[in-house]
């Protein structure tokens, strides 16, 4: 019955020694395995073969220049660069501790009547379209930053650089904000999940031996869980770098560089949300297309930086 056990210590790799079903079985995995693969490169090489006009004419300038000019068919990515990488790390410094003490209530201090009730909420909300993020940053929270939250950060803060300008309410705090809301479920339902697979008579052993809480938390559940919680701040992250409409409505969509996260700014996602559609010039669409690669090599560079940096620095388990 057990037959495929054989072909585990045959060094020649031959799928001789399976069965019929688990040789078939084998070769569908390995299909759809390598189709991811494909199909990653496919999506790299039609982005630089519609790309290549943009790339022989300006070259490496296109990442350095601020210029974004259709009129006179001149284009830099700079400007949207930094304000994808801006916008972004914004959103994880707000949204991750959140996320944190979210999953960290729900799997150790909230009361079991209510875990489902806060389950479902966060469920519900990472289900909600990113339109529908982007319509009510628009019409609720930027006229609330406008008139609460920027002049306050204004008032105390106005001598960094950071918190200078008038407040208008939109601009790159907000988009900052709206996209941490909108990633924050995601991870916190992710991270409540990883936590959840604790052993439980390993913290009961811990609480038995004296352990605080905050102590069971810090030395036993985060250790415990440490691949799968930085496995869902990726996924979070992912999806600030490439989000689309919630930015555009609510980031000023200027090609401009500011040291001021009040001022307008713009990402590649909503640069192209923007101006797709009106790029009748080939260079124009052409420039537009080596946007998007440069925000595919963005996600994979930052993306694979962070599984490395989780491979070599976590473990797995917990430290006794």
């Amino acid at each position: 019955m057990f037959r495929y056990l054989t072909a585990k210590n045959d060094k020649s790799g031959s799928w001789a020694h399976l069965p019929i079903f688990d040789s078939a079985f084998r070769f569908i995995t390995l299909a759809a395995a390598l189709s991811i693969l494909i199909l990653l490169v496919m999506m790299l090489a039609v982005l630089i073969y519609n790309a290549w006009p943009s790339i022989q004419r300006f070259g490496l300038k296109f990442l350095i220049s601020t210029t974004w000019n259709p009129v006179t068919s001149e284009f830099g990515a700079l400007t949207t660069i930094i304000g994808t990488l801006v916008s972004t790390a914004l959103a994880m410094l707000l949204a991750v501790p959140v996320a944190l003490g979210v999953a960290i209530f729900l799997t150790e201090l909230s009361p079991l009547a209510l875990r489902p009730i806060f389950g479902v909420a966060i469920e519900l909300l990472a289900a909600i379209p990113s339109i529908i993020y982007g319509m009510w940053g628009l019409f609720v929270l930027a006229p609330f930053m406008s008139d609460y939250i920027q002049p306050f950060l204004g008032r105390y803060l106005g001598f960094l650089p950071l918190f200078q300008g008038p407040p208008m309410g939109i601009g790159m705090f907000t988009a900052g904000v709206v996209l941490a809301i909108m990633i924050l479920p995601f991870m916190a339902s992710i991270i409540r999940d990883v936590f959840l697979m604790t052993p439980r008579v390993i913290k009961e052993s811990a609480y038995g031996l004296g352990a605080t809480m905050w102590e069971v938390v810090r030395q036993i559940v985060l250790p415990y869980g440490m691949r799968g919680v930085i496995g869902g701040l990726l996924l979070g992250l992912g999806r600030a770098i490439g989000e689309t409409m919630a930015v555009t409505f609510v980031i000023g969509n200027a090609h401009e560089l500011s040291l001021s996260l009040f001022a307008p700014g713009n990402t590649i996602a909503s640069t192209l949300a923007n101006e797709f559609t009106e790029a009748s010039d080939r260079i124009y669409l052409s420039a537009l297309i080596e946007l998007g690669l440069v925000l595919f090599l963005i996600t994979f560079v930052v993306l694979g930086l962070a599984e490395w940096w989780l491979k070599k620095n976590t473990s797995g388990g917990y430290k006794a």
